[in-house]
């Protein structure tokens, strides 16, 4: 079926074959994010609320004795897959720049629907900012089912959880907006959406609530050159009407990356995603000479 295959990076990968290439990017995860346990001070498995995947593992800066930046980092995994074990593979060239890098579990399906997921990675962002007083400023970053997920966030009415997040910026890798068409889709199967669900759950529809509570959030969306043609219709879609909503939103195409090495290569200082986050190094120097 063309739909489902539009839907599955796995078969558009220039590296490897469809079979090979999702082992090896839980490999890649899982090892990164081993060394930077290693290599880090972090706070594991700390629960942000009373479910069984309400958990977050945090990756400390070696100073934290003026304000800093946190980067929160939400997996993806299309919404049944990953967790936070595979998602600290990140933290070392940004905590090294004074980032405190924040890696958040949520109950993928079955366990969880869409709704609950996208209240959980709410409140892991209200629980952080109550954490930590010196924060100075809240960055996003999430990669496929992540990165909608932390499109949804943008769109937060935060009247509801008594805490409005200083949300200086978001990187949405890779990431699906409008969930209608994968309700007839394979992907659907553990998530049991209706058509009901996914509008309501489609960042698309919210460009207007993303204006009104993350009007000063600067957005940067990304895809990678051989990501499927259905995730670059819709992260243009989504940019355009952001865009056309007046934010402060970018767009990068990163050349000769995939779905999975997209997101894979920030682990690299030099890489174009990694270098994007001089927002927090700026961040991070201004806090450290004020």
């Amino acid at each position: 079926m063309e739909l489902e295959k539009q839907y599955s990076p796995s078969c558009w990968s220039h590296r490897m074959e469809k079979d090979v290439v999702i082992d090896a990017h839980v490999k890649t995860l899982t090892e990164g994010t081993q060394k930077a346990r290693s290599v880090t001070q972090t706070l594991l498995n700390v629960a942000y609320g009373g479910r069984d995947g309400e958990k977050l593992d945090i990756y400390l800066p070696a100073d934290m004795t003026t304000t800093f930046p946190v980067l929160i980092y939400i997996h993806g995994g299309y919404w049944q897959f990953l967790s936070k074990e595979e998602s600290g593979f990140l933290a070392p060239p940004l905590v090294s720049k004074g980032v405190a890098v924040v890696a958040v579990d949520y109950d993928t399906a079955p366990k969880g629907d869409i709704d609950i997921m996208v209240d959980q990675v709410r409140r892991s962002v209200i629980f952080i900012i109550q954490q930590y007083s010196q924060i100075s400023g809240i960055y996003l970053c999430g990669h496929s089912a992540g990165a909608h997920l932390v499109a949804m966030t943008l769109s937060t009415d935060w009247t509801k959880y008594e805490v409005t997040p200083d949300i200086k910026g978001a990187f949405l890798v890779s990431g699906i907006y409008d969930l209608l068409p994968i309700v007839k889709t394979y992907i659907n199967g553990p998530l049991k959406m209706t058509d009901e669900d996914a509008l309501r759950n489609s960042p698309i529809q919210h460009v207007d609530k993303v204006r009104h509570w993350s009007e000063k959030c600067e957005i940067i969306i990304v895809v990678g050159e051989h990501d499927p043609p259905e995730f670059h219709r819709q992260s243009e879609e989504y940019f355009e009407g952001l865009k056309n909503a007046g934010l402060c939103i970018h767009y990068e195409d990163v050349p000769d990356t995939d779905h999975f090495n997209v997101i894979e290569q920030l682990t690299e200082g030099d890489y174009l995603l990694t270098q994007a986050s001089v927002l927090l190094r700026n961040e991070y120097l201004q806090a450290k000479s004020g």
